[in-house]
């Protein structure tokens, strides 16, 4: 049985308990197993397993019905009373956090320390005799790696968050608890870093050749190094290399190498096959959804049965997109773009990403131009002239009479990514064409990624700045809806430029066709302090060993 079914139908669900409630698990609140008896059990030890995989995050509509894209300049969501709109407002505080995983993160985290305690010497005598006694243990064996690398994911998604935070390797008592040290933001990357070196020489690349019991979704050598790669990354960025200090994007470059090397991933054919597929080769991690149509019915598009709008894509993101014929911006005079036929030409992953006005979707033109089908005044249309592509499901259907439910897959980490990781730990280490002694320059990782898409290759001959602001536009294009620009604002510490969110006004023409028009939507706020989150008070009250971030 695949995994993912453990996880997303709650088989023998564990009771876990969150580091402010640090009661030790006595029994399985499902099956009133003691805790020998769950780590005393293959089946139990594997569903305990399982729920710790449960607390992988995504961002389907993560945010109080918006993705984190619409507090960043990806994206602006419809509905004002939404708490998405504290980030953009600047309304959050330590009293009144928003996107607060402190609590759930530390929760995963205790449930792995948990399980890394308690089975540890476990052999299952029981089932010796069995014919797949083998297959068990190998399988046994393996679980210790999966739960640390997902120890060490919930730490870098607390890390990038509020930085300087607890590390907390044990079961701990209440006591302990509330008087937990707070350790720095590089005792957490080393942390993570030399657990994804441990743990990466010992999973397997895939688990095809892996007992009889083929499962997908679990933890692979290639997560494990994706991960330090990623952690070394942010590490190097300007939030936390203040210094530049070279060496860090030499660690970052390399860690990106050693995932390329295992020449396990390949870039899709289809960039509309990145998402939502599980099967995909460009695919490295991901979190499953189990059947369900919440996502579609928040970002369907207003006009359409079921479809109630949501994430609204921005024509910040929109301009991001270049030529496909020579590659160059539509500011550039020289690129061909025609403001009165702005969508003519594009990069194609634009109408991969975007329902754009005139774009069919399920059989029908959206209108979403001022008196379209789909269009302003209708009340919930569209605030910037488009409707989110990218993840939404188009064959899912939500007729009363007929709704439908479809898997749903969020990408951790894919081919695509890693690629463009690397692209910037080398220019920023070595320039854009010195291969070093990594085999490879950041202008050639990039390249193909733009040949996937169709699109030119990056022109020779940049500088470093000219390189870097590119391929900060190509990680724009390229992850959009992937939840990267809400912390690549952070890390590259841009937020102050990113504030102005602008929209397209669409009206019919005089004399046919349509008149288009960039307007500014409105002006968010940004300050210097939001590069990081604050440290909920409530955790602060608890445990007065914590001090709080710059700002806050």
């Amino acid at each position: 049985m695949k995994i993912s079914k453990y996880i997303y139908h709650g088989l023998l669900a564990i009771l876990f308990f969150s580091v402010s409630n640090c009661d030790y698990l006595d029994y399985d609140e499902t099956s009133f197993n003691r805790k020998e008896d769950v780590f005393n059990d293959f089946n139990r030890a594997k569903n305990f397993v399982s729920n710790i995989y449960s607390y992988l995050p995504t961002d389907f509509n993560s945010i109080d019905g918006a993705m984190r894209s619409s507090a960043s300049d990806e994206a602006e969501h419809v509905w004002d009373l939404s708490d998405v709109q504290r980030f953009n407002e600047g309304r959050f505080s330590a009293i009144q956090p928003i996107d607060n995983v402190w609590g759930n993160m530390y929760s995963g985290i205790r449930a792995a320390n948990m399980y890394l305690m308690e089975a540890e010497g476990q052999g299952f005598l029981e089932d010796q005799y069995n014919v797949d006694y083998e297959e068990i243990i190998e399988q046994f064996n393996n679980y210790q790696y999966e739960v640390r690398f997902l120890r060490a994911f919930f730490y870098f998604e607390l890390v990038k968050r509020y930085k300087n935070i607890p590390l907390i390797t044990d079961v701990l008592t209440p006591e302990e608890a509330i008087n937990a040290q707070q350790n720095s933001f590089d005792d957490i990357v080393n942390f993570i870093v030399s657990e994804c070196n441990a743990i990466s020489l010992e999973l397997p690349e895939d688990y095809q050749n892996f007992s009889s019991v083929q499962e997908t979704g679990r933890v692979t050598k290639g997560a494990a190094l994706a991960l330090k790669a990623r952690m070394l990354l942010y590490a190097a960025s300007p939030l936390h290399n203040t210094g530049n200090n070279t060496a860090l994007w030499v660690s970052a470059a390399a860690a990106a190498k050693e995932v390329m090397d295992l020449n396990k991933y390949t870039l899709e054919n289809n960039y509309s096959n990145v998402v939502n597929d599980y099967t995909s080769n460009e695919l490295i991690f991901e979190r499953r959804e189990g059947p369900s149509n919440g996502f579609e019915r928040r970002n369907f598009p207003i006009g359409y049965e079921g479809g109630n709008t949501g994430t609204c894509p921005s024509q910040n993101l929109v301009d991001a997109y270049e030529m496909q014929t020579n590659g160059l911006p539509i500011t550039n005079p020289a690129s061909g773009y025609d403001p009165t036929d702005p969508y003519e030409g594009r990069d194609p992953r634009l109408e991969k990403t975007v329902i754009l006005n005139g774009s069919t979707w399920k059989d029908q033109t959206v209108g979403s131009f001022l008196g379209g089908s789909n269009g302003p005044p209708i009340i919930n249309a569209t605030k910037t002239g488009y409707y989110l592509k990218k993840y939404v499901i188009e064959a899912i259907n939500l007729l009363p009479t007929n709704t439908t439910t479809r898997e749903h897959t969020w990408v951790l980490f894919r081919y695509g990514e890693v690629l463009l990781n690397y692209a910037e730990a080398m220019n920023e280490a070595y320039g854009p064409e010195n291969a070093a002694d990594l085999g490879m320059t950041a202008l050639d990782a990039v390249n193909e990624v733009r040949q996937r898409a169709n699109m030119p290759n990056f022109p020779t001959g940049m500088s470093q700045e000219e390189f870097r602001d590119k391929l900060r536009n190509e990680r724009m294009v390229e992850l959009a809806f992937e939840d990267h620009r809400f912390w690549d604002i952070r890390r590259w510490k841009i937020g102050q430029q990113t504030t102005d969110i602008f929209q397209m006004e669409i009206t019919p023409g005089d004399f046919g066709g349509f008149d288009f028009e960039k307007k500014l939507l409105e002006t968010r706020t940004f300050e210097e302090r939001m590069n990081l989150y604050p440290i909920p008070q409530s955790e602060l009250n608890k445990n007065q060993n914590l001090t709080q971030n710059t700002g806050w």
